[in-house]
């Protein structure tokens, strides 16, 4: 008898396996379709947007590096819950795109995973709420220890941080390396012009 109940048990539990691994991508999928809705609504009606009821947080700004072809949307706050869905600005840091400097967390394995391809002299590009978009250059990369390092605000203009863990193909999660692009506005008007918010 149960020899012949084995097959049935091995088919539910693969089938169950494969619906919960099936799950993840589709809810991934559905969170980058509901986010992109609430960057529109943002930059539509100059306000924060929720990307779902519940969500405790919202988009900030999209960042995108053309020469890999990755765009991202910025949420506000870099919790855990947060950067399952999407990069995350650091609270107490300029907003991207504003004067100061903007440090932007993301996964290494998912959305920042690109940025083992990124070089010095990449442009970035970042598109604020209001829709004005700045463009940054990659100016170094570098892998610091976040127990000793301390990410810096190199001075007046505007800075972009984008941090990530290291290294990109590790074992395991949750080292101290982290891996830092830094850029630095260019051809940036906005940045001798506006006043500090």
């Amino acid at each position: 008898m149960m020899l012949r109940l084995l097959p049935l048990l091995l088919f539910v539990v693969g089938m169950s396996q494969f619906a919960i691994g099936a799950w993840i991508p589709a809810k991934a999928a559905l969170a980058q379709v509901l986010l992109e809705r609430a960057w529109q609504n943002t930059n539509k009606r100059g306000e924060r947007v929720r990307p779902w009821p519940w969500a405790d947080t919202w988009p900030v700004a999209r960042i995108t590096l053309p020469r890999l072809g990755a765009s991202w949307i910025v949420l506000s706050g870099a919790s855990g819950r947060t950067l399952a869905f999407g990069p995350g600005h650091t609270d107490g840091s300029a907003l991207p795109g504003e004067r100061g400097a903007a440090i932007v967390s993301g996964h290494r394995d998912t959305h920042f995973a690109s940025l083992r391809a990124l070089r010095v002299a990449d442009e970035i590009l970042v598109e604020r709420t209001d829709g004005t978009q700045i463009r940054y250059r990659v100016d170094e990369l570098r892998v610091v220890d976040s127990r000793s390092a301390r990410l810096r605000d190199p001075g007046i203009g505007r800075s972009l941080l984008l941090v990530t863990c290291w290294p990109f193909d590790a074992v395991t999660s949750g080292g101290p390396l982290r891996f830092v692009a830094s850029a630095s506005a260019h051809d940036d008007r906005l940045a001798m012009n506006d006043s500090p918010r």
